[in-house]
């Protein structure tokens, strides 16, 4: 699931995993640091059936994923925050882009569901400063890369998913 801030992915990923009999796993990446943060955090938490198992992983992700149950529905929301966690944990462009290979890999092969919500920032102006340029170009190949491991991707605009489909070459 791409798409802008605000956009519904959370939102539409929740819905698919309440439309299943699994048991739902999410995978969560935003850390608490100031009072703005902490609400957002306590909005999505009310929002998730209390049944739901939450796994903090700000950048852990890897390991939170290799740790899950293998029938168990999972959300991972959101490699946005991830990636700019990884960033301010000095992993380097290339380390990151390798874990988001290794991570889509794992839940591509795992025998329960799994949607991924990411935020998609290459659509707007190049950004002013190298530290935003860097996180947009990491982030966008994270997606990428991801995307490339999926069976199926959407972009969300206004709590609408359009199916992104591969350009059929003749």
């Amino acid at each position: 699931m791409l798409g802008g801030a605000r956009s519904g992915k959370s939102d539409l990923s929740s819905k698919l995993a309440s439309a299943t009999d699994l048991p739902v796993v999410v995978v969560v990446t935003a850390e608490a640091r100031d009072e703005e943060m902490t609400e957002r955090i306590r909005r999505h938490r009310e929002l998730r059936p209390a049944a739901w198992t939450t796994i903090e992983a700000p950048v852990e992700v890897a390991r939170a994923v290799d740790e899950l149950a293998p029938d168990a529905f999972v959300v991972v929301d959101c490699l946005s925050l991830w990636v700019s966690n990884a960033i301010e944990a000095e992993l380097s462009d290339e380390q990151i882009v390798d874990e988001a290979r290794e991570i889509a890999s794992a839940l591509a092969k795992r025998e329960g569901p799994a949607v991924v919500v990411s935020n998609e920032v290459g659509l707007g102006i190049v950004p002013v400063n190298a530290l935003a340029r860097g996180y947009r170009d990491t982030l966008g190949r994270v997606n990428a890369t991801f995307v490339g491991e999926d069976e199926r991707a959407y972009f969300v605009v206004a709590g609408k998913a359009l199916a992104l489909e591969d350009v059929k070459l003749a």
